[in-house]
């Protein structure tokens, strides 16, 4: 019989919440206070990372192209009238010491020229490795942004949003 030895895992819950939760009060910040801080969102991710969604699959690097482009998604994020993102949950799978996937359930909450409100709920799938610097982000999923956005009325269907003016 073969002996497995186990490891310690180098992940852990409190490792995963502590990383999303300052990964949501970064967006936060910049939503709310127009402060952006690029350094630690550039930190969350790995040299080199993908993206998958329906839009098909996209490989970045962490460069200064990504680096130029963070306040660009966060100013599109305030045209939709976004006010604030929320964790509404966490799903995490260990797949080794150094390798989790975590299925975060968000709540982006948007206010609309005429002050009605409208929430979007949304599941985004991230692959992590821990590295001797911290966590980071080297693959992610998300559904069709943009879609459900055009369909709670926030985003028109050239990108802009019809509630704003």
């Amino acid at each position: 019989m073969e002996t497995v030895v186990l490891r310690p895992s180098l992940i852990t819950q409190d490792s995963i919440d502590q990383f999303f939760d300052a990964y949501a009060a970064r967006f936060n910040d910049s939503l709310t206070r127009d402060q952006i801080d690029l350094d630690s969102t550039v930190n969350a991710f790995a040299d080199c990372f993908i993206e998958a969604s329906p839009a098909g699959v996209q490989c970045s690097k962490n460069d200064q192209q990504f680096k130029e482009a963070i306040p660009q998604g966060y100013a599109l994020y305030k045209q939709t009238g976004m006010q604030a993102m929320v964790i509404e949950g966490k799903e995490l799978t260990l797949l080794d010491e150094m390798h989790a996937l975590v299925r975060v359930q968000w709540r982006s909450d948007h206010i609309r020229k005429d002050a009605t409100s409208v929430s979007i709920p949304f599941e985004v799938i991230y692959l992590l490795q821990q590295q001797e610097s911290g966590l980071k982000i080297f693959a992610y999923i998300t559904g069709d942004e943009q879609k459900v956005m055009q369909e709670k009325g926030v985003l028109s269907a050239d990108g802009r949003n019809p509630m704003r003016g």
